[in-house]
């Protein structure tokens, strides 16, 4: 790995004209590409291993050098990897934020800057593609063959680590940005502290860990104007007027406003031992059923999300495989007592090489009765990640099919818009990121498909009918007589 010299790129104090050059290479690297993520890593004081070149000023590392620089720290560093991934990171916020432009007491990473200057093995990639950065948690659970588990500082205190046996703790961290320069650096500094508190416990229990800082998408795109603006001088009075808050009441008032707007509303969250397992949202949850050869339909959308709703879950149960939730109504299409089930399992996949969760079956109760959906064959996605999708139905497109052909199901029908659901590896109140269900081939790319053939079948037309033009056999002949062509009437 590269030494902790690399680190100072963003952190350590720098003259005053390599602040410019710093603000004007950031904008030049937005420029040429949107999607780029920074990757940190370093391994715990103490610990060394052999170094790794960094790439070339400029170079963009791509999945397989990412993994490849992954494999390298691995096979001879600690493998309890701890890995903070944020929601959005991009270098900006390490030019802006970082106490790169002479205000060393603004920067909001010392706790990072510390970890990097004690490590004897860091080393910084200023510029992933945001692909291979958002794969990173495949990645590490491919070449550490373990499962991730998505912690915080309170459960890692709890935590008891082997040295000799690997393990990948994931600490989610937020990313928001607001009006001003103020939000995003208050929650930069919350996160900085976030890694402060994992490195202190882990320091505490005497595990030797590598440790990796990443986003899992680039930061917004304004960021780069505004870094121009800070390292040309217009926001280096900002910062130091801004600089010392560390709590993040805003960002919490921000997202309540979040929730009060019309239309939006919170998932529905179940909890055990006082931790989130499953959670599901959905725009518009509907049921019909078949009754005199006519559908009769119920939106269970108003008695399941909104303001000052609480859905019943008794019922309801989550574990390491298996997860089932169990939404009670009453009075729904004249049955007194109705419950909507999900149930939801996952597993290892040896031909993937990664663990998925499936949604096995929607499953209606309603006196005494059950009709069972399948949905396990089209409805899945990764373990680590949760499932979207803008439709999921039973009689349009269907992703839910009724068990059997005499499975009460057959009488019913089930739609969910906007449909997000997670079963397993919660981190807080919020979803993972989202496996969609959009297909390869959407309605514009067929047209376009459409439209190119046409077009060629055009042309190859026209190039025929050229092809079989024939040259004349007799030219007039301007010494000779002309060429007579005789009419008749």
């Amino acid at each position: 790995m590269a030494s902790s010299g690399t680190a100072s790129f963003f952190l350590q104090r720098i003259p005053g004209f390599m602040a410019v050059f710093l603000a004007v290479f950031s904008v030049l690297i937005t420029v040429q590409c949107d999607e780029q993520v920074p990757v940190i890593m370093w391994t715990s004081e103490g610990v060394s291993v052999p170094q790794q070149a960094p790439p070339t000023a400029g170079h963009i590392v791509g999945h397989q050098q990412l993994a490849s620089y992954l494999e390298k720290a691995l096979n001879v560093g600690p493998r309890n990897l701890v890995l903070f991934l944020q929601d959005k990171m991009s270098i900006e916020d390490f030019t802006m934020y970082g106490g790169a432009f002479g205000n060393k007491q603004d920067g909001v990473f010392p706790n990072l800057e510390g970890a990097l200057q004690a490590s004897s093995s860091s080393l910084v990639l200023p510029a992933v593609s945001w692909p291979a950065s958002n794969a990173v948690i495949g990645q590490l659970q491919d070449q550490l063959e373990t499962s991730p588990l998505y912690m915080d500082p309170e459960t890692l205190s709890q935590l008891r680590l082997n040295a000799s046996s690997p393990a990948l703790l994931v600490f989610r961290l937020p990313y928001g940005t607001g009006s001003d320069l103020l939000s995003a650096k208050e929650i930069l500094s919350g996160n900085d502290e976030v890694m402060g508190q994992v490195m202190s416990i882990m320091k505490s229990q005497s595990i030797p860990f590598t440790a990796v800082y990443t986003g899992l998408q680039p930061s917004r795109k304004e960021a780069a104007s505004m870094s121009l603006e800070a390292g040309l001088g217009g926001g280096r009075s900002l910062l130091q007027s801004r600089g010392g808050y560390r709590d993040r009441s805003r960002d919490r008032e921000r997202q309540q406003r979040v929730k009060e707007r019309p239309g939006v509303y919170p998932p529905v969250e179940f909890k055990e031992d006082d931790k989130t397992c499953m959670m599901l949202w959905a725009r518009r949850l509907t049921v019909s059923i078949l009754r005199n050869n006519q559908w009769e339909e119920h939106n269970l959308t108003p008695a399941t999300f909104g303001e000052g709703v609480s859905p019943k879950l008794h019922g309801s149960d989550c574990d390491k495989s298996k997860s089932r939730l169990v939404l009670n109504y009453e009075n729904i299409l004249g049955h007194r007592s109705f419950k909507l089930i999900f149930v939801m399992s996952q597993r290892h996949y040896t031909v993937s090489a990664r663990r998925w969760f499936t949604l096995d079956a929607v499953e209606l109760e309603y006196d005494g009765t059950k009709a069972t959906f399948n949905g396990s064959r089209k409805i899945y996605a990764p373990a680590e990640y949760s499932y979207r999708c803008s439709s999921v139905s039973s009689f349009r497109w269907p992703l839910l099919v009724p068990r059997s052909a005499k499975d009460p199901a057959n009488q019913w029908r089930v739609s969910f818009d906007d449909f997000q659901i997670q079963g397993f590896s919660l981190s807080g109140s919020e979803f993972s990121y989202a496996s969609d269900c959009a297909g390869f081939f959407s309605a514009g790319i067929w047209m376009g498909l459409l439209t190119s053939l046409l077009m060629v079948l055009v042309l190859t037309y026209g190039l025929h009918m050229i092809m079989q033009l024939l040259t004349m056999d007799r030219f007039d002949d301007p010494k000779g007589p002309g060429i007579s062509v005789p009419q008749t009437e």
